[in-house]
């Protein structure tokens, strides 16, 4: 058990001493860019989706 102890007190002293947090500023910055590329990923997945459907639509009502 002291392992499972020493292991997780390691753990809080290297996030609070090694770790390097982003400032307020950094955080916000990098959270608009993730939004702003995921709402381009989806617009284009969607508009693939969009266009498959489409075209698979009229190939199986030319049978």
């Amino acid at each position: 058990m002291s392992k499972v102890a020493n292991y997780i007190n390691e753990t809080v002293e290297e996030m609070k001493q090694k770790v390097s947090w982003p400032s307020y500023s950094e955080l916000q910055n990098s959270s608009i860019l993730v939004l702003i590329g995921s709402l381009i990923f989806a617009l284009l997945v969607g508009a693939m989706d969009f266009v498959f459907d489409s075209g698979l639509t009229w190939f199986y009502n030319q049978f």
